[in-house]
């Protein structure tokens, strides 16, 4: 059951109006969805110009197609994955390919997990955009969105041993750069 949306439509009702050509419906689930799904977008990219480019064109992805959304899911997960992969495909072109990979795994020395409380969500995310490209990716596909390595590897068209290498680097510079901040900081 969709809950009472803006103007007092359901989700179900602004998507049938949307598939309608109705244009104040788009606006709607634009405005909807919006800070939510360029969150992910900044999440994918270095800086804020380029995660726009990427919602745009993810969202000109939702309307085109949004015939084929069959309503068995979440709507907000669908135009999430849509995100997801035009933010992707985006990277592909200069992805994990350039970076060192071959490292099965890194030990991990445990970050203290008060040093994490003393981040603010925008301090973190801000430390994550400043890995290296691979490293971020494969980090927030698996840290944040849940996908499995083998997710990863079939999305991206690598090794599961190459995504696990690309998350334990990750982790280790993210540990490093939390740890250097909270240097900083005290």
């Amino acid at each position: 059951m969709s809950p009472l949306l803006i103007n007092g439509r359901t989700e179900k009702d602004l998507i049938r109006a949307c598939l309608q050509g109705e244009r104040t419906a788009q606006k709607e689930i634009f405005q909807m969805y919006s800070g939510k799904m360029l969150a992910i977008c900044l999440r994918y990219t270095r800086n804020r110009q380029e995660a726009e480019d990427i919602f745009q064109d993810g969202f000109v992805k939702v309307f085109t197609h949004l015939h084929e959304f069959e309503s068995q899911g979440s709507f907000e997960g669908w135009v999430r994955k849509i995100m997801i992969h035009t933010a992707l495909r985006t990277n592909k072109k200069k992805y994990i390919s350039h970076e060192e990979t071959g490292l099965d795994h890194i030990p991990e020395d445990m970050v203290l997990p008060e040093v994490f409380s003393l981040l603010s969500e925008a301090e973190l995310i801000q430390l994550i955009s400043s890995l290296p490209d691979g490293y971020r990716i494969v980090f927030n596909m698996f840290a944040i969105e849940g996908f499995s390595h083998r997710e990863i590897s079939e999305m991206l068209g690598i090794e599961e041993s190459t995504s696990r290498s690309q998350l334990a680097k990750a982790r280790k510079l993210l540990q490093e750069k939390v740890l250097s901040h909270y240097n900083q900081a005290v």
